[in-house]
């Protein structure tokens, strides 16, 4: 008799589908974010206006965070340090407003108590504002908001004898950016809204309950149960919000009259477009701020996130051998 061995059995890999169906994405990936990214930090190095093939150095960071001798030097680090100040005073504002109006509109919805009919509707009103495109939010409320008597808001005012004059909303200084501010968080309340109310459903009902029959009040319950269990979702809302909020560009850019933009409105990222789109382009500062940008975002994020973050790690516990028992 012939001795026969089975033959093995072949085995067919799909792996090379799964990196074919994610080679796509890494492929927009690479042509759309990280091409940019690089081609960014290359230029950085480079030079300005006529001279934008010339290797300069750090010259340009040194320009944006020092300033030098000459008038143009001074003139570029003083808009680069009141732009950080614009940028984290909308952001600030404005994430102050979204916060406590999200905060107070979850527990709100999400109190079993009150029973509130139409729910539904209402968190679908709330989330309508951030599909709203921000060019159509900026005008609508640019012609709300016109510095002439044949703005919306000035005609009622002046028609109702409340002001004399009408009153430069977009113009001035804190009137703009409160509008901004406004503005900000009536786009974005609905989604955050919506965030912390998905994390107090999630809270096990059982914990209210007992926390209830200790006879619990309802601040109580709130500041030592709701808040930090719905530390993670603060945590995630923050990090998204700052990001958000120190690359702000579309409402500010968009938030002014005729073609003079407003200093007060003019955010990190106004101001690296406005360098990239003038004449002669400053390609080479306008990378140097997107650069310092991405740093500062990247520094923060990371600053937040292990701050807010249990780094207790669990201790092992020692083996003691006892000899001679």
């Amino acid at each position: 008799m012939e001795n026969t061995q089975a033959k093995p059995k072949k085995i067919v890999s799909y792996a090379k589908y799964g990196y074919i169906f994610i080679a796509p994405f890494f492929i927009v990936y690479a042509f759309f974010m990280l091409y940019p990214l690089i081609n960014t930090f290359i230029l950085s190095f480079k030079g300005n206006g006529s001279h934008l093939d010339e290797w300069v150095g750090f010259q340009n960071f040194q320009y944006l965070l020092f300033g030098g001798e000459s008038r143009n030097a001074r003139a570029l680090q003083s808009s680069y340090w009141s732009s950080w100040g614009n940028t984290l005073l909308l952001w600030v504002g404005n994430f102050i407003i979204q916060l406590v109006l999200s905060l107070l509109l979850a527990v709100w919805f999400s109190d079993v108590r009150i029973k509130l009919k139409g729910s539904g509707f209402f968190k679908v009103a709330f989330y309508l504002p951030n599909i709203i495109t921000a060019a159509s939010v900026a005008g609508m409320f640019a012609l709300l908001f016109a510095n002439n008597k044949y703005g919306a808001v000035n005609s009622l005012l002046l028609d109702w004898g409340w002001i004399e004059d009408a009153f430069p909303f977009l113009n001035g200084a804190w009137s703009s950016r409160i509008l901004v501010m406004i503005i900000q968080s009536w786009m974005w309340f609905g989604n955050t809204t919506l965030l912390l109310m998905s994390g107090i459903f999630g809270i096990d009902p059982s914990i209210y309950e007992a926390a209830s029959i200790d006879g619990s009040s309802g601040a109580n319950t709130f500041f030592h149960i709701t808040m930090p269990i719905l530390k993670p979702i603060f945590l995630y809302v923050f990090i998204t919000s700052m990001i958000g909020g120190l690359q702000m560009f579309d409402i500010p850019y968009l938030f002014h009259e005729g073609n003079s933009l407003n200093n007060s409105l003019k955010t990190q990222a106004v101001l690296i477009y406005t360098n990239f789109h003038q004449t002669p382009a400053n390609y080479g500062y306008s990378a140097a701020a997107s650069v310092l940008l991405f740093i500062v975002t990247a520094a923060l994020g990371m600053f937040i996130y292990r701050f807010n973050t249990d780094n207790t790690a669990p201790v092992k516990k020692k083996k003691h051998t006892t000899e001679g028992k």
